[in-house]
Order: C-alpha cells, then sequence, then structure tokens
C-alpha cells in the first residue's frame, strides 16, 4: 500500500491531509474544553450544537462553495481553505462568548466543506493508475482511523505539559502546515480550466451527474447503510458502555478503538480484495453484513439482555470493517464516473449527499436511544441500514460495466464525440441515429443513462 508515497506530489498531498488531521484533532479536544469553560454543564448542549452547525455547512455550502471556486485552480482553493482554517483556529483562544464559538466553527466548517471535496478530486488526477488509486484510498481511510485514535492521545500528552488554548496553537501550525505542503506540490493544471458555464450550472451539475448515474444512486443508499449503523457507534458507545455495561473511560475508548481497529484493517485488505472482487460486490456484501449483524445484536439485546464484552467488541471491530468497506471504494467510483473537469463538482456532491444521509441518522441515534431504548435505537437503526441495501441492489445493475454501448440519435453523423469514438461496427440505419460503445459518464452529450434495451 505505501508504495504510493513513492509518487513525490501524491506523498506530498498526503502528508498534508495527515498533519491537518492531527490538527483538526487537537481542535476537537480543545474546542471541548473551551465550551466547558465557557458553558459549564451546558457544555454538551454546546457542543450538540456545534456539530449541528457543522452538518448544516457539510449539507448546504460544499456544492456552492465549489461552483463559486469553479474558475480558480484547486492548488489555490486548497491554500486559501487551508489559511482560513488557520485564522479561525488562531482566533479561538480569544474568545469569551458561546455565540461567537457558533460563527467561527461555522466559518472553518465551510471552508472545510471547500476543503475536502477539492482535495479528493485531485488524487485521481495525480494517480492515473486504478490500483494506485485503490491504495490511496485504502491509506486515507487508515489516516482518518489513526487520527481518531492517535489525536486524543497527542492532545492527553501535551495537555500535561501546557494550557488548552495552545492545542489551538498546534492547529495552526497543522493548517499551515499542510497549505505549504500543497503549495509545494507540482499538481499541473489539473482542475485550472473548465468549460465556462453560468454559476447555477455550475452549482447543480455535480449533483445532476450524482443522481444519473445508477452506480452512483447505489453509493448513495449504501452511505445511508454506513450512517444508519455507525451513527449508532458513535452516538452511543459511551452510553451502552458506561450505561448498560457499567463500565469507564477505558473500556469507551477501547469499544472506539476496535470500531477504529475494524476499519483499519478493512482498510489494508481492501486494495487487494479490490484487485480481483467488482465495487459492487464488496460494498453490498458489507452492506447485508453490516445492516443484518446491527439487526441482530438488536434483536439479541431485546430478547436476551447485553451480550458478553468480548462479544460487544468483536461486534464493534465486525462493524468497523463493513463500514470502510463499503465507503473506502467510494473514490474510485466516483472517479470513474466523470471527466476531470467534472470531479469537483461530483465529489462535492458525494460530500454533500453522504453528509445528509448522517444528518439523518445522529439525531435518529440519539432521539431513538434517549426515548425508545438503546436495544431499541439499534432496531431502528438496522432497519433504516437494511433499507439502503435493499435499494441499493435495486439502483445499480449486477451488470454494471463502464463501457456502455448506446446511441446517439440527437447527434448529427459528423459530430465530434462520434469522429473520436466510431461505432464499432457497420453503420446503423438512419433511424436508430448512430450507435457506438465506450467509458460512459453523464456530460453534456450524455444526459440520461442508457437503459438495457
Amino acid at each position: 500500500m505505501i508504495e504510493v508515497l513513492k509518487n513525490p506530489a501524491y506523498a506530498r498531498l498526503f502528508a498534508a491531509q495527515v498533519i491537518a488531521l492531527t490538527g483538526t484533532g487537537l481542535l476537537t479536544v480543545g474546542l471541548g474544553l473551551l465550551a466547558y469553560d465557557l458553558a459549564g454543564n451546558q457544555a454538551g448542549a454546546v457542543l450538540g450544537t456545534v456539530f449541528a452547525i457543522k452538518m448544516i455547512a457539510y449539507v448546504g455550502l460544499a456544492p456552492v462553495a465549489n461552483a463559486l471556486a469553479g474558475r480558480w485552480s484547486r492548488k489555490r482553493v486548497l491554500i486559501a481553505a487551508d489559511i482560513v482554517r488557520a485564522l479561525v483556529a488562531l482566533m479561538l483562544p480569544f474568545i469569551d462568548a458561546i455565540w461567537q464559538i457558533y460563527a467561527l466553527i461555522f466559518v472553518l466548517q465551510a471552508a472545510s466543506a471547500t476543503f475536502t471535496p477539492a482535495f479528493q478530486a485531485i488524487i485521481p488526477d495525480i494517480l492515473s493508475d486504478e490500483r494506485d488509486y485503490t491504495r490511496a484510498l485504502s491509506l486515507s481511510r487508515l489516516a482518518y482511523d489513526l487520527e481518531n485514535l492517535l489525536s486524543p492521545a497527542l492532545a492527553a500528552l501535551l495537555l500535561a505539559f501546557i494550557s488548552y488554548h495552545w492545542l489551538f496553537g498546534f492547529t495552526v501550525l497543522g493548517f499551515v502546515g499542510s497549505a505549504l505542503l500543497v503549495l509545494g506540490t507540482d499538481i499541473g493544471l489539473s482542475g485550472a480550466v473548465a468549460k465556462a458555464r453560468p454559476f447555477l450550472d455550475r452549482l447543480t451539475r455535480g449533483i445532476r451527474i450524482y443522481v444519473a448515474t445508477p452506480r452512483l444512486r447505489g453509493l448513495l443508499a449504501l452511505n445511508l447503510t454506513a450512517a444508519a449503523a455507525g451513527a449508532f457507534v458513535l452516538v452511543n458507545t459511551v452510553v451502552v458502555v458506561r450505561g448498560s455495561y457499567g463500565a469507564g473511560d477505558t473500556e469507551v475508548a477501547l469499544a472506539l478503538a476496535a470500531f477504529g481497529g475494524g476499519s483499519m484493517l478493512a482498510a489494508l485488505a481492501l486494495p487487494g480484495l479490490l484487485d480481483t472482487l467488482a465495487d459492487r460486490k464488496v460494498m453490498v456484501a458489507a452492506g447485508l453484513l453490516l445492516a443484518g449483524l446491527t439487526l441482530a445484536h438488536a434483536l439479541y439485546q431485546m430478547l436476551y439482555g447485553l451480550p458478553f464484552w468480548g462479544v460487544f467488541l468483536l461486534v464493534w471491530g465486525i462493524s468497523g470493517m463493513c463500514y470502510a468497506a463499503i465507503l473506502t471504494p467510494s473514490g474510485r467510483m466516483l472517479r470513474n464516473s466523470s471527466h476531470a473537469e467534472d470531479r469537483p463538482a461530483l465529489f462535492a456532491a458525494q460530500f454533500t449527499l453522504s453528509h445528509v444521509c448522517w444528518l439523518i441518522t445522529y439525531p435518529i441515534a440519539g432521539w431513538a436511544g434517549s426515548t425508545l431504548g438503546l436495544a431499541e435505537a439499534m432496531a431502528v437503526l438496522g432497519v433504516i441500514a437494511f433499507a439502503g441495501v435493499v435499494a441499493a441492489i435495486a439502483v445499480w445493475p449486477a451488470d454494471d460495466t463502464l463501457v456502455v454501448e448506446h446511441d446517439h440519435a440527437d447527434l448529427p453523423p459528423d459530430h465530434p464525440h462520434l469522429r473520436d469514438n466510431p461505432a464499432p461496427g457497420p453503420a446503423p440505419g438512419p433511424a436508430s441515429g448512430v450507435r457506438h460503445r465506450h467509458v460512459f459518464v453523464i456530460d453534456d452529450e450524455h444526459r440520461v443513462w442508457p437503459s438495457h434495451g
């Protein structure tokens, strides 16, 4: 997997990602302590509002930011977003009111909603080989999981020597370091020149391509599956471990580490697996296992009570594996479903639509867990997860291929697209249009996915 780091451009961008993620992890810890200083026992409500602001920014601003920055080079977009995030982190130690937290976090998350899709859209241009790109996706998944495990430990180590306000200083260094690494990376002209389009077209283009592509509709359904199971883990693990098992903070960390460790194992195994199996088989199988495991776990608790602690950790570990197996291949699907100029818009659409799934499942995990009970909440989310898999199977054809034969009754025979992609056999009759085959993506010449007929 690490052989992809031999590519100097990707190595610098990966380093930028790791440094920025570490800074974000330290910011999360510092923000919790700052909220407690300002709000005391109401810090939980403050942080809940902060996370809601984060989701709203992610859902609402990613397509807008991509459309506004559509005429910029992606390199400028990344550097500008990092600078904005660094400035926000720099101001956080000096605020003295809760509303200021909300305002600054909205700006910071707006910058993140700009940075992340643009960053993700650059990688397939740098790593054009699909095997290399698959390994880069797994490496990125590992980086996210390691950040979740290591950033809190690093914060605890730093807090033994410094005030939590200095955590924001390290966050600033993280974002500045990320910007400098991007600045020193030869990204080339990818994404710098795109066809001039009206703002409304740029704003909606990514989502239009997304919903018109069957495999991406399947990806969206599986995003819902992952979000349903993942929301219960992220929201209710502390409640299950502390409240139901009567355990302590160490066991909470161990349970979350089991989920993250399972995700990391999947990230290590996926490159070899995806070399031999189609994305759909891996992702649908993972979705079925994740939904079935969530429902079975809920049913067991309702009938027999809590499973043994070791079994609980095993369930969390397998859930993490399935979760990563659903999410990791998504970058490959987005790359294979778009031209280079449309990738930023499509990655922004994935960023927005996947967070819509979390915006649905997070409140359900919290509300159902507190009103219906934890097992019942897990059952509700398990049903949602299973519905996502069923929808994915229905909308994502099992015989999905990149090269699709289709006709163009709407184009004249001398159109440049037809000259560049000639028909494979004898010329069809005039009534049927010009038929040919090539890697099919939704674009200006292909606005609707061809039917099997």
